[in-house]
């Protein structure tokens, strides 16, 4: 991937302009926590969300999302800023970053098939989707998950940095710039392309089983509704992760299309767009779509405004 370096973007920026795009987007990573953090808490609280399938999933999305929220805003303060790590303190940040991105397109799999087997499967759902397979299925991903980034952060290991004189970096740390060797590049590149491509793949052939499904007289219309617009909702989160993927590439092409300020500002809408609002809109939709977590919700913030906040009991 030949990414444009952030720290050069940067270069042409007044410390007054960096501290405001940092204050920017960190007031805005800091309202889309608290509105992740109520979410959790209430997926946690509540008995039926946690022996539920669809929440499970949902709560293992949210997870990953709300972390790699933090390490993406993290990563962004410390280019604007230019502050360099050492190049362990950096394979640390960037492992725990892919860890939390490349969870959520696979929970967006298991949230895809889970939708298809209760529209498609009803009679079967409650056998198929029982809270031990969930459990289960959500362990062995974060399992998967961790094993490919450890073995791209192990790849890492072979450049020979006996030979640099210190092992602190020349520049900010972030994901391109441990691409020290090619067969990194090569191995992020085609695994990101393989988990897109089998992800969208998935959410397609479930929207379209369910739009074949939706032709019999006995399906729930109302369910069919439902299920093909969270469907396209995660089409739509795909999409959004995948330009985050891409986002280096894109500053690179607008680079020598704008003049200074206006890519600062474009830079900031597109962090903005590709990396913190993607993470929080499985909490905007579910928190207004779902009935009984609307409800939750509702509850637990009047409890914040009115008084100490209390558990939410079954």
């Amino acid at each position: 991937m030949q990414g444009i370096s952030l720290a050069n973007i940067t270069t042409g920026l007044s410390l007054a302009e960096r501290i405001v795009s940092a204050t920017l987007t960190t007031l805005i990573c800091l309202i889309l926590l608290f509105l992740n953090g109520i979410m959790l808490f209430t997926l946690r609280n509540k008995f039926m969300f946690r022996e539920t399938s669809r929440y499970i999933l949902l709560y293992n999305l949210l997870l990953g999302d709300t972390l790699q929220l933090v390490i993406s805003q993290l990563m962004y303060c410390l280019t604007s800023f230019r502050i360099t790590l050492t190049y362990p303190a950096c394979g640390v940040l960037v492992l725990l970053g892919n860890l939390f991105s490349r969870i959520s397109p696979l929970v967006l799999v298991a949230m895809s098939l889970e939708r298809y087997v209760a529209v498609c499967h009803p009679l079967r759902h409650a056998s198929i989707m029982t809270r031990g397979n969930t459990v289960r299925a959500m362990r062995g991903m974060w399992i998967v998950c961790f094993k490919i980034v450890l073995i791209q952060n192990l790849l890492i290991l072979m450049f020979p940095f006996e030979q640099l004189d210190s092992l602190q970096m020349t520049q900010p740390c972030r994901y391109i710039a441990l691409f020290l060797l090619p067969f990194s590049e090569i191995y992020h590149n085609t695994y990101s392309g393989l988990v897109f491509f089998f992800a969208g793949l998935a959410n397609i052939s479930s929207y379209v089983g369910i739009v074949i499904a939706a032709r019999s007289a006995a399906t729930d219309k109302v369910s069919v509704r439902k299920a093909k617009s969270t469907l396209l909702l995660h089409l739509v989160q795909l999409s959004l992760s995948l330009l985050s993927v891409i986002y280096s590439n894109i500053l690179t092409i607008l680079s020598p299309l704008l003049n200074w300020v206006a890519f600062n500002q474009m830079q900031i809408f597109l962090f903005v767009c590709f990396f913190l609002l993607p993470r929080s809109l499985s909490s905007l939709v579910y928190g207004l779509r779902d009935q009984s977590l609307r409800i939750a919700l509702l509850y637990l913030l009047f409890c914040c405004f009115k008084g100490p906040v209390k558990a939410v009991v079954s």
